[in-house]
């Protein structure tokens, strides 16, 4: 983090990776506080794909009340992207094309809304402009329902999804509760969740006292041992007459091969793409232990569901927009709002700067003392970190068709 001087010009905001619920909140409060400074944004179309092939969106056609519906609009407004940018000397070309656009704009500060690797992208483009001596601040501005950035306390995103995830979770057991006695006798819930086991955690949340569901939570950090599982879920079964699984697309044998691989693809950002847990888990159940099982994939919807939105999200988001324009008007270069947590009890948060270098490409894990002894379920030391992110309730306004009042852009 280094401390640059701005230079007189337009700010740009671009989105990055998989949306959120709240990540639109995010760039209201970006709008909002840089009209405040009386700073021009301009928005990159699908994210840095915008910056490079210049299509550029000014946000001056957006009226206060668009701007203002853009904090209860899920999804991303201007369009994200997943691609990633490759080192400086791999890449030269496409960052030289960036600084272009910058230059061709008059672009002064940069704000890439994102999570580990836009953090990287945005790093790598403040040391180019350094190189060719243009003045440009750039923020890397946190966002992921994966809530794996390091030195933040918590992800704007995550909160939200962590609460869609232990609401559906405590619906679908009350279903799975009333049924299993001639019916389902397991259901298994996947949740997003490559490497680090955070919106698994949050379904034990679901659980009010010991023996609720969810009674098997599968973790990344934990390997998976298929005798294990199969034997801990048919105990259940047997004491409590059914049994609820969640599972992180990201679990793995302990010989470190993901247990549900999807045929060993990749995604844009040279990522296993995962997905396909639930079903795998459900045909073992069915084929080893002889239960009736059912099994849910909520995908997109757990980070889409800004009808179910927590209010600490919600204010998580838009503070961190509101403070990335006023780190970069203030020329914090390289630099990343971060959550600070002060107190668990009753909670209470602030925003500080953080150097992208220590966030780019590190990824925060489950710690061992979240996880319980026997690997399954989540420790009161989680139920501390988790329980205030998924407080409070943020509901779009509905209209008379029953239906929120979402925003849809559109740019000639």
């Amino acid at each position: 983090m280094t401390t640059r001087k701005p230079s007189p010009g337009k700010l740009l905001y671009a989105q990055s990776g998989g949306v959120t619920a709240v990540i639109n909140a995010t760039a209201s409060a970006v709008i909002s506080e840089a009209r405040a400074h009386r700073i021009e944004v301009l928005a990159a179309r699908n994210g840095i794909l915008g910056v490079l092939n210049d299509d550029l969106l000014d946000t001056a056609s957006l009226s206060t009340a668009d701007v203002r519906a853009l904090m209860h609009t899920p999804g991303g407004a201007f369009g994200s992207c997943r691609l990633k940018l490759k080192s400086l000397a791999e890449d030269r070309d496409k960052y030289v094309r960036l600084l272009e656009t910058f230059k061709k704009h008059d672009i002064r500060y940069f704000l890439y809304n994102g999570g580990n690797d836009s953090a990287d992208t945005a790093l790598k483009v403040s040391a180019l402009a350094e190189e060719f001596d243009y003045s440009l601040v750039c923020i890397g501005v946190p966002k992921t329902i994966d809530n794996d950035l390091a030195v933040t306390d918590s992800c704007p995103g995550f909160g939200s999804a962590a609460k869609y995830t232990a609401v559906s979770v405590r619906e679908c057991a009350l279903d799975v509760a009333a049924m299993a006695e001639t019916s389902t006798r397991v259901f298994v819930y996947e949740v997003m969740g490559r490497h680090a086991g955070w919106l698994a955690a949050a379904a034990g949340l679901a659980a009010r006292r010991d023996g609720d569901a969810p009674q098997v939570i599968l973790f990344p950090e934990v390997a998976y041992d298929e005798d294990a599982f199969l034997a801990k879920v048919d105990a259940v079964v047997k004491s409590n007459g059914y049994c609820v699984v969640v599972a992180s697309e990201g679990i793995r044998t302990a010989s470190g091969d993901f247990v549900a691989d999807a045929g060993g693809g990749t995604d844009s950002f040279g990522h296993t793409q995962l997905g396909g847990v639930a079903p795998y888990l459900a045909g073992r159940v069915q084929a080893v232990l002889k239960h009736k099982v059912h099994w849910a994939m909520p995908d997109y919807m757990q980070r889409s569901a800004r009808h179910l939105a927590s209010e600490t999200d919600l204010a998580h988001a838009r503070a961190v927009g509101r403070k990335a324009v006023q780190y970069a008007l203030k020329g914090l270069n390289a630099t990343m709002p971060v959550i600070h947590r002060v107190r668990d009890t009753p909670y209470r948060w602030t925003v500080r700067p953080a150097p992208l270098s220590d966030i780019a490409n590190a990824e925060k894990t489950m710690p061992a003392e979240f996880i319980s002894a026997d690997g399954y379920g989540i420790t009161e030391a989680a139920r501390r970190y988790l329980q205030p992110l998924i407080r409070g309730e943020a509901y779009p306004p509905y209209g008379r068709n029953g239906l929120p009042k979402y925003l849809q852009l559109h740019f000639d």
